[in-house]
C-alpha cells in the first residue's frame, strides 16, 4: 500500500559515494533497508521492514518499469533501471538500480537485493521524457494492469525499432 503524500517538487540528492541498499522478501516487502536509503526516504527502519518497496513509489514512475523488473528479476536474471523515488514527505530523487535474485542453498529465489547509486544528470534528461510518454499511455486505460501492459507494449516496440535490448539502451544512458 503506497502512502499518500502531496509531492513537493523538491529533489534530495545524495553523494557520488554513498549507495542505497534494501533487500525484500520474493513479494516485494522489505527486510533490510540502510541508512543511506531510510534518509533518502524519509522514514525510520520501524516504519519500512515489513512494508512494501512500493511504499516509495513516485506517481511520476511507469508501473510498466516494474513490470518489466518483476519479470526479469524473478526469472532468476538482474535489471539496472532508472528509477525516481518518492520520499516520506513527498520529495523525490532519483536512483541507478541494479536489482539480483537472493538465492538459498537449494538455488530458491527466496528475495532480491538492490543497491542504488547517484545517476547522471544527463541520464535523467534522456530516461524521463521515455518515463511520461510511457506514463500517458498508461493513464489512457481506466484498468491498471490494461495500462501497464499497453505501455510496456510500447516500451518493447520502442526498443525494437532502435534495435536494442533493455540493458543496452540503459547503459546507453
Amino acid at each position: 500500500m503506497v502512502k499518500d503524500v502531496t509531492l513537493t517538487g523538491v529533489e534530495r540528492t545524495f553523494g557520488d559515494d554513498e549507495v542505497i541498499v534494501s533487500r525484500t522478501d520474493t513479494k516485494g516487502r522489505m527486510v533490510y533497508c540502510n541508512r543511506v536509503f531510510m534518509r533518502l526516504a524519509g522514514y525510520q527502519e520501524k516504519e519500512l521492514l515489513g512494508k512494501p518497496h512500493s511504499l516509495i513509489r513516485h506517481p511520476a514512475m511507469p508501473r510498466c518499469v516494474f513490470k518489466l523488473l518483476w519479470d526479469t528479476i524473478s526469472s532468476g536474471k538482474e535489471i539496472f533501471a532508472y528509477v525516481v523515488n518518492r520520499s516520506a514527505n513527498g520529495d523525490h530523487y532519483w536512483v541507478f538500480a541494479h536489482v539480483t535474485p537472493t538465492y538459498n542453498a537449494a538455488g530458491e529465489i527466496v528475495g532480491y537485493h538492490s543497491t542504488r547509486r547517484n545517476p547522471s544528470r544527463e541520464a535523467i534528461a534522456k530516461i524521463e521524457p521515455l518515463y511520461k510518454l510511457l506514463l500517458a499511455e498508461e493513464t489512457k486505460y481506466a484498468n491498471s494492469k490494461d495500462g501497464t501492459q499497453a505501455s510496456f507494449d510500447m516500451l518493447v516496440k520502442l526498443l525494437e525499432e532502435n534495435g536494442v535490448s533493455y540493458d543496452e539502451f540503459v547503459f546507453s544512458l
